[in-house]
């Protein structure tokens, strides 16, 4: 059983960044691999960005390529997600999820654990 506790969102103006973090029990975190998704208000769920189990790899959705950086720390159970040159539309709830099946995974059905979210507001 893997709990994540996200952390870090808030409110920041266009053009700014941001660090959220997703914190893990567990001593077998370095067995998952760990995606971002994101949720705005009357849409679906949409992944962000994924690393794999060891940190080595890492794949970006379009929107946020070049701007956002997913990292991990296995030693401190902890995945983040560094956010540079935010905009509106980035404005979203922020989840981050653990599976073993997932490397480098796009899908949310690979994915055994969730975390609560993350709310992250960009004004313009």
């Amino acid at each position: 059983q893997v709990q994540l506790v996200e952390s870090g969102g808030g409110l920041v103006q266009a053009g700014g960044s941001l660090r959220i973090s997703c914190a893990a029990s567990g001593r077998t975190f370095s067995r998952y691999g760990v995606g971002w998704f994101r949720q705005a208000p009357g849409k679906e769920r949409a992944f962000v960005a994924a690393i794999s189990q060891s940190g080595v790899s890492t794949y970006y959705d379009d929107s946020v390529k070049g701007r956002f950086t997913v990292s991990r720390d296995n030693a401190k159970n902890t995945v983040y997600l560094q956010m540079n040159s935010l905009k509106p539309e980035d404005t979203a709830v922020y989840y981050c999820a653990a599976g073993v099946r997932a490397v480098i995974a796009i899908r949310t059905y690979l994915y055994d654990y969730w975390g609560q979210g993350t709310q992250v507001t960009v004004s313009s």
